[in-house]
């Protein structure tokens, strides 16, 4: 898999468009598993294979068109960065909701049924997203975003999720520009900047805990190894 590298400041991208290039990447990536690839294949989400990740996926595109569609008064009570800390990662010995995942998943629908309805779910959050109100926030989750916020959440969520889709295939990963924000989303939760020498796949994979923080990254991030996995 190759992914491309942002260590150095980059201009800033709109988060609708970032969030376009993260649902069109990842799209094109489970249409290609479905037409020549094995849909039970591992992935990097420990105990789900390609279909049930691609489920999980659509239920965050679902959990956007019901935000995108759901204004409120206010007042915001998340951001893109403090949304993730309520999100921490399972307990390894904790496999009841991975297993009720995969169970669902399983008779849900045939997977190229599932990568479809997924494609044609995301293109409608876009169109939502582009049609939102300024100003306006929104609420998901029992919570109140802007939603430049929310959008930042699902570019995370698909990124992060594109990486665990590839992580045992040969096929390419999200790109810089949504690639970066993560990163920047991770260095928020970490409060501060991450190891200048993680490219930023290794930021995601170490940030959430997919990958194990070596002795050099412990010594580097100090007192705020605590605060891993940032989230998962």
């Amino acid at each position: 898999m190759t992914a491309a590298v942002v260590c150095q400041a980059a201009p800033v991208t709109e988060p609708l468009e970032l969030l376009r290039e993260a649902y069109g990447d990842l799209s094109e990536t489970l249409h290609a598993v479905a037409r020549g690839g094995d849909p039970w294949a591992a992935t990097g989400c420990r105990g789900w294979a390609v279909h049930d990740l691609a489920f999980h996926l659509l239920g965050d595109a679902r959990r956007a068109l019901v935000a995108l569609n759901t204004p409120v008064a206010g007042p915001v009570d998340r951001d893109a960065v403090t949304y993730w800390r309520a999100w921490e990662p399972p307990d390894r010995d904790d496999d009841e909701a991975l297993v009720r995942t995969r169970a669902v998943a399983a008779v849900a629908t045939a997977h190229a049924d599932l990568v479809e309805l997924y494609a044609e779910t995301t293109a409608a959050v876009l169109v939502a997203a582009g049609r939102a109100p300024a100003g306006v926030p929104v609420r998901t989750q029992g919570w109140v975003m802007w939603v430049d916020d929310l959008l930042s959440t699902l570019v995370v969520e698909a990124s992060v999720h594109h990486l665990d889709l590839v992580a045992q295939l040969d096929r390419p990963g999200p790109g810089a520009a949504p690639l970066g924000e993560v990163r920047r989303v991770l260095a928020g939760l970490a409060g501060g900047a991450l190891p200048p020498e993680w490219d930023d796949v290794t930021a995601a994979r170490r940030g959430t805990g997919r990958e194990p923080l070596t002795d050099v990254d412990r010594a580097w991030l100090g007192e705020r190894v605590s605060a891993f996995p940032l989230f998962g």
